[in-house]
């Protein structure tokens, strides 16, 4: 997926999470494009591929440098950015809010952003400490995607494995994240799965308390019946319709 390349006043940056393929936030950018909003929906380094295998050895900096540079790109081409995270994404999208505090960055949209993962090894969980000595001694890491829609065709759409290099560069991102918040002001809306399986609902009290948003532009919107995927489960009607309103609000501050 690339850039739809409409010209207009905003775009829209759709950053997928980890292990994901695009696929997974496929039917949001497409909901987008159909709006003649140009949109930017780049693959980060190691997804996209027949085999996980072409995770390993990359960095959640070669992650957030894929990112980058495709705000930078869309930015020459438009007057106002929002950035559209899923998952890890959403944390990448923090991190470039908190890089990038100017105008053309307009607000987030953050969905099920992971700073409380339910693995007993992610940062601020009680096996963290543990973390380093499981991977020295696994190469791999299995993975269980859930839906709450089980007959979803984008259940396909992931890793079923992961390299464990990778997996702890991305539990470095949430750490790294987590300290950044307090550089984050972007206005946000917040997507949560009422049903998620892969992260905690604490994450939502740890975006909340950490981040420097002023209470009254920080939005929340709560998919009952979804998992972590909800871009591609079984409200993701309701999800991207949450999406393209709020951009609606947004867009309109400054023009149609």
């Amino acid at each position: 997926m690339g850039l739809n390349m409409i010209q207009g006043k905003q775009g829209v940056l759709v950053i997928h999470g980890f292990t994901a393929y695009p696929e997974s936030v496929g039917p949001l950018v497409d909901a987008i494009a159909a709006r003649d909003i140009p949109v930017s929906a780049p693959v980060l380094k190691g997804h996209g591929k027949p085999s996980p295998e072409h995770l390993r050895g990359v960095t959640w900096q070669d992650w957030m440098k894929d990112a980058q540079s495709a705000y930078i790109d869309l930015s020459r081409k438009v007057d106002e950015v929002v950035i559209v995270g899923h998952s890890m994404g959403a944390l990448i999208a923090l991190n470039l809010a908190a890089r990038f505090q100017d105008e053309q960055l307009d607000s987030l949209v953050l969905a099920a952003p992971p700073f409380r993962v339910t693995s007993m090894l992610g940062p601020g969980r009680p096996l963290h400490v543990f973390a380093p000595l499981l991977k020295r001694m696994f190469r791999n890491w299995e993975l269980d995607t859930e839906f709450g829609d089980r007959e979803e065709v984008c259940r396909k759409a992931h890793y079923h494995w992961a390299p464990t290099d990778a997996i702890f560069s991305f539990f470095k991102l949430i750490a790294y994240t987590e300290d950044r918040l307090k550089d984050v002001h972007a206005p946000f809306l917040l997507l949560l799965g009422g049903q998620d399986s892969t992260i905690l609902k604490e994450s939502a009290k740890v975006l909340d308390k950490g981040s420097a948003t002023r209470p009254e532009e920080k939005e929340m919107l709560l998919l009952d019946r979804s998992d972590h995927q909800m871009f591609c489960d079984s409200e993701k009607e309701r999800a991207i319709d949450a999406v393209t309103v709020y951009l609606n609000s947004r867009f309109r501050r400054t023009g149609p």
